[in-house]
C-alpha cells in the first residue's frame, strides 16, 4: 500500500504536538493517560495521521496495560510491523501501512482468537462512533 507523501512541515501543521511526537518521532504517551485506554464506545479507531480504518471496537479489550489494546486490526494490510530494539528491549513496532505513522507495539500475550495484543497510543488514533 503506498504511503501518504507529506513533508515534516505538513505533518507538524496537521498534527498536535503529542500526535506528531508519537506518530512521526516514535514516542509514547504515559500509561493510563490516553483518551481511549478505557473507552467502551462502539465504533472504529482510525489513524490520526491519515484516517485509515485500523481497529474496530469489537476487537478492543482491557489489557490493564494503560494503553488501548486490540487483538486484531481491521485487516492485516492496514498495519506494518518491524523489530524495535529501543530502550534495551526487543519489541515489535506497529505502524499504519498507509502513512507509516508509529502506532505502538504488538505482543504475543493477547486473548483468543489471535493471541495478539496490539498496544496502541491513544494519540495515534481518532475514533468514529457507530
Amino acid at each position: 500500500m503506498p504511503s501518504t507523501p507529506k513533508s515534516e512541515q505538513d505533518w507538524k501543521k496537521k498534527l498536535t504536538k503529542e500526535q506528531y511526537h508519537i506518530l512521526r518521532e516514535k514516542g509514547t504517551e504515559q500509561a493510563f493517560t490516553g483518551k481511549y485506554h478505557d473507552s467502551k464506545e462502539k465504533g472504529m479507531y482510525v489513524c490520526a495521521g491519515c484516517g485509515e480504518k485500523l481497529f474496530s471496537s469489537d476487537s478492543k479489550f482491557d489489557s490493564r496495560s494503560g494503553w488501548p489494546s486490540f487483538y486484531a486490526p481491521t485487516a492485516k494490510d492496514k498495519i506494518e510491523s518491524k523489530s524495535d530494539f529501543s530502550f534495551l528491549m526487543k519489541r515489535t513496532e506497529v505502524m499504519c501501512s498507509k502513512c507509516k505513522g508509529h502506532l505502538g507495539h504488538v505482543f504475543n500475550d493477547g486473548p483468543k482468537p489471535t493471541g495478539k495484543r496490539f498496544c496502541i497510543n491513544s494519540a495515534s488514533l481518532n475514533f468514529k462512533k457507530k
